[in-house]
């Protein structure tokens, strides 16, 4: 019985990696999931274990400057996500109603799969957010939703990415998402930058709604392109096939 289960699920691992968009195999981390899922883990026991015990009988680290650098750092990371998303199609070519995945190797479509990586490596680089907590004993912020967005969102968008990487309504979100983090990144860069700056963060209690109204927009969209893409479903099967 559990050698058929292993036999199963080794047949659609193998199957899946099959599928995966050659245009994105010299990627790092995109080889197989394998690496990914064993970093992912590793974060989940860093953060929930290891930090929390080696700062036990410390004092929190002071890390102001280090936060600063890092904030703004992905603020200007993030801006140049969007900017790329934005010229590889939704500020170009896009009609933004029902754009099927591109699975050329055209410029463009090239340039998308680009920023569809960065994205997704953007997931990597967010996980010193938690270790930032850690070392600086806000255990409060280290809720099972913080650590489950962090350690699942790289997981899936893996799949996303190694599927259909170029272009189509599924990189709409990704966009999104990354101009929310240019907002979250600067408000978290001025206030680490000191009391001075809480004048300018007034705006604090509109963060939670923007991030929420992101997600409505984002979903809003996506479900308001299903019916005329489902006219487009046998060309979108039948293109994706031929690809592979």
């Amino acid at each position: 019985m559990f050698q058929a289960m292993l036999s199963a699920i080794l047949k659609i691992y193998d199957y899946l990696l099959k599928r995966t968009d050659a245009r994105v195999r010299d990627y790092p981390l995109m080889q197989s999931p394998i690496q990914m899922t064993f970093i992912l883990l590793g974060y989940v026991i860093l953060v929930l274990y290891v930090g929390p015990r080696y700062m036990a009988n410390r004092k929190p680290f002071h890390l102001n400057t280090a936060m600063i650098v890092y904030n703004f750092s992905m603020v200007a990371f993030n801006a140049y996500i969007v900017y790329e998303f934005l010229m590889s199609g939704w500020g170009t070519t896009y009609t933004w109603r029902c754009d099927l995945c591109d699975n050329s190797s055209s410029p463009e479509a090239l340039r998308m799969i680009r920023a569809a990586w960065l994205f997704y490596f953007s997931k990597y680089i967010e996980l010193l957010d938690t270790v930032f907590f850690v070392l600086r004993k806000k255990h409060g912020q280290v809720t099972f939703l913080h650590i489950f967005h962090h350690s699942v969102l790289p997981w899936t968008w893996w799949w996303g990415i190694t599927l259909t990487p170029a272009g189509g309504m599924g990189c709409f979100h990704p966009m999104v998402n990354a101009c929310v983090h240019v907002i979250m990144y600067t408000y978290y860069g001025l206030a680490a930058a000191g009391p001075r700056f809480q004048k300018y963060l007034w705006w604090k209690k509109y963060l939670t709604a923007i991030q929420l109204v992101t997600i409505l927009v984002s979903s809003h969209i996506n479900v308001f392109t299903i019916t005329p893409c489902l006219s487009h479903k046998e060309h979108s099967v039948g293109h994706f096939e031929n690809t592979f």
